[in-house]
């Protein structure tokens, strides 16, 4: 009997016994293609919003667009290992508030050092994270419960840590600075060099561990082409930066960000143990995946993720108070980090997504936001515009699994 595997990082099918067959484009756009939809409407936005306004493709706007996605981009980040893994975190904002107000009271009535604070904030978000998971794995509440009810206790925990002020200012504390630097110049294009060089080393391994068990192997679209479009992307995107300013940090510790992610993933076997248990937890029981632990690894990532933005998100508005992690209830930032997660191809029935869904959703949502402002308009027709391209993005998503009778990850 004949066996087929596909090649996830190419465009043929190898069969034993058989030459290899390629694949349909409809097999292509449920498995390796899938986020080209979302591609091709981020491209109509901004071909769409620089027809409304010559401003919109300026470097200096290009670089405010790229800010302003940095702290939903990197909510949808942690929220994505929650997804994967088939469950829900309504409480990554509130963990953002809190965490943010915490580190910020211990620098300034506590006289802690930045860089103990932040880390304190940090790892109390995971522990927040690995707490709500626990809860849910050994009571059997379902994570939308536990996490609902756990965001409106942070809420509450968030304004008891405020002062009567309701706010704590945190300019001349060292935290600004992160919002502040920027890396010009030849520095960041050897930050670029850097990356391009850690991508071809990650890329190169997997490729040659394919190899080495008798997996079929494509250079050009295993190593080649993906390195060529890492470099051409990469050199575009610094280009535009350092034209107005140079790299913000923010945006460098997003990427940083994306790359272990995308790492974690793809190359350990953390990741593979994630689409297991978000495919099949309990055929991934049975094979011998703890997957309570890996749920609560999952939720601890998404906490202490969650508790990166709220720093990063505190180093831009030189502060915290009840505003912080989008108020109380979440506000729009829970909102658009789940939309930004599912418009960018992360399942919301697990066992499907990437870092890049991440990446293209934070832009999606950026973009219209930065768009409808250059254009004037008032932000209720934002939310709206929002709303209505995460219907249209899931319903494109299950039109494509109809069509092509998949449902890959």
């Amino acid at each position: 009997m004949m066996q087929a595997l596909s090649d996830p990082a190419g465009m043929a099918t190898t069969t034993f016994g058989g030459r290899p067959q390629r694949r349909t484009f409809g097999e292509l756009l449920a498995t390796d293609l899938r986020a080209l939809p979302v591609v091709i409407g981020l491209i109509a936005l901004w071909v769409f919003f620089a027809i409304q306004n010559e401003v919109f493709l300026s470097a200096q706007n290009l670089s405010n667009l790229l800010l302003q996605s940095t702290i939903v981009g990197i909510m949808a980040l942690g929220l994505m290992f929650v997804l994967l893994v088939k469950e829900i975190d309504l409480s990554v904002a509130a963990i953002n508030g809190v965490t943010s107000v915490l580190m910020a009271r211990l620098i300034v009535e506590s006289g802690f050092s930045p860089a103990v604070a932040v880390a304190t904030a940090v790892t109390c978000g995971a522990l927040i994270g690995c707490l709500s998971a626990r809860w849910m794995t050994y009571v059997g509440v379902p994570s939308f419960v536990v996490t609902l009810g756990l965001g409106l206790a942070l809420n509450g925990a968030q304004l008891l840590l405020l002062p009567p002020t309701a706010r704590y200012g945190l300019m001349g504390t060292g935290i600004e600075q992160i919002a502040q630097t920027r890396i010009e110049g030849a520095g960041a294009w050897m930050l670029l060099l850097v990356g391009l060089l850690a991508y071809a080393g990650v890329t190169a391994s997997g490729v040659l561990r394919r190899k080495h068990v008798g997996l079929p192997v494509s250079m050009m679209s295993g190593l080649v082409l993906p390195l060529a479009g890492a470099a051409v992307l990469g050199a575009l995107v610094v280009g535009v930066l350092t034209a107005h300013q140079g790299v913000p940090l923010l945006v460098l510790v997003f990427a940083v960000m994306l790359g272990l992610g995308g790492y974690t993933l793809k190359e350990t076997q953390f990741g593979l143990y994630l689409y297991a248990v978000g495919n099949n937890d309990e055929a991934a029981r049975r094979t011998g995946i703890n997957v309570g632990r890996i749920k609560m690894a999952a939720f601890g990532i998404a906490g202490a993720v969650a508790a990166i933005a709220g720093v990063l998100a505190a180093s831009r508005t030189l502060g915290v108070g009840v505003f912080s992690g989008g108020g109380v209830g979440g506000g729009t930032l829970l909102l658009e980090s789940i939309a930004a997660a599912v418009i960018g191809g992360v399942s919301l029935f697990g066992g499907r997504g990437s870092v890049h869904a991440a990446l293209l959703g934070a832009l999606v949502i950026g973009t219209v936001q930065n768009g409808l402002n250059l254009m004037g308009v008032e932000n209720e027709i934002r939310l709206i515009v929002t709303g209505l391209l995460l219907v249209l993005a899931v319903s494109i998503d299950k039109l494509i699994e109809k069509a092509t009778g998949q449902q890959a990850f």
